[in-house]
């Protein structure tokens, strides 16, 4: 904790009595570090064996609820948007803020949706490839997508035109390039005027 003090959540009742996390209080409160908490209600001291025995490190659904439970309304909307869409985590933060680079944000309570609507849309536009692609839930396949809905010359409707003439078109890629390169081909199959999503 010295060389480098990583996020961590301690559980505490409604008194304010540790229900995990007492080594971590300990040591942070030693090292003068700050300590963030979580509040459940109605936990006593007796539930802390049973919390311990089958306690994990926490994960997204952890701090999505944790959150929840605190009332704040930009994870009420990721609750929704994954209940939905059913994308993994790292999806739904990139269709949600944008960005892939907020896992600390999301677990500190930091998380805000940039444009709901805008995001419904785009995972709409997504699931509408699924009778095309099963890979549709790839991460690097959703980065692609979200990157090429943003340019001007880009028609999603004439992608779909252009997807049911060759069904079998898309395949896995290794890369998002790689995807952008593909979705390209297929958009300009057979057209006259042909455009370049890579910049």
């Amino acid at each position: 904790m010295l060389e480098k003090h990583l996020f961590t959540v301690i559980v505490v009742n409604e008194n304010m009595e540790i229900i995990d996390g007492q080594h971590r209080f300990t040591i942070s409160k030693e090292l003068n570090l700050p300590v963030n908490y979580v509040i459940c209600e109605g936990y006593g001291l007796n539930d802390v064996h049973r919390f311990n025995v089958t306690s994990k490190v926490w994960g997204p659904a952890d701090y999505l609820e944790g959150y929840i439970n605190l009332g704040f309304k930009e994870y009420e909307k990721y609750r929704e948007f994954k209940a939905k869409y059913r994308f993994t985590h790292k999806s739904n933060l990139v269709l949600l803020s944008d960005s892939a680079s907020t896992y600390r944000e999301f677990n500190t309570g930091k998380f805000v949706v940039e444009n709901y609507n805008l995001s419904k849309r785009k995972a709409d536009a997504i699931t509408q490839i699924a009778p095309y692609y099963e890979g549709f839930r790839r991460f690097n396949f959703i980065q692609a997508i979200n990157r090429v809905l943003k340019k001007d010359n880009f028609d999603f409707d004439r992608f779909i035109r252009k997807l049911k003439i060759q069904p079998t078109a898309l395949v896995h890629c290794a890369t998002v390039v790689q995807y952008i390169d593909l979705i390209e081909n297929i958009y300009n199959y057979k057209s006259k005027s042909k455009i370049s999503l890579k910049y």
